[in-house]
């Protein structure tokens, strides 16, 4: 299983829907299917909510939400799932990908740590990734 593979089923099982999982795994895998799932990104409403965590008032900027992120564990990089074709797919640091995405409605998952610990923002709103203990 290749490194990109592993961090978007990780995230898949870990933070979406468990009626959507299947499925969002079998698109995104598949090269051809892909951006079916990554152009609903923009207006998701797939999230399983119970590991989804708002961003406190005191971190509601991105260097704020990257030290939030970082004292969490999240490390140098991150693994990017976006309806931006040229993100999507990619392995980046931390910061530029925030660069990239912070505030511009871009639907885009950020995997810190493989299935415990990621970021998503869309066109309405941000939140905390984060599993504790086995997904």
């Amino acid at each position: 299983m290749s490194a990109q593979t592993e961090h978007e089923e990780a995230l898949i099982r870990a933070f979406i829907l468990p009626e959507r999982q299947s499925r969002y795994l079998e698109l995104l895998l598949n090269p051809k299917r892909r951006r079916d799932i990554t152009k609903t990104l923009a207006h998701f409403k797939h999230l399983d909510m119970r590991f989804v965590a708002a961003i406190p008032s005191t971190h509601h900027l991105a260097p704020g939400i990257i030290s939030l992120l970082r004292s969490k564990g999240a490390g140098e990089t991150c693994y990017v799932i976006s309806e931006d074709d040229e993100l999507d797919g990619n392995h980046m640091a931390l910061e530029d990908a925030f660069s990239a995405i912070f505030g511009r409605g871009i639907g885009t998952f950020l995997s810190c740590i493989k299935g415990k610990l990621g970021y998503f923002e869309d066109e309405d709103e941000n939140w905390i990734l984060e599993r504790k203990g086995k997904c």
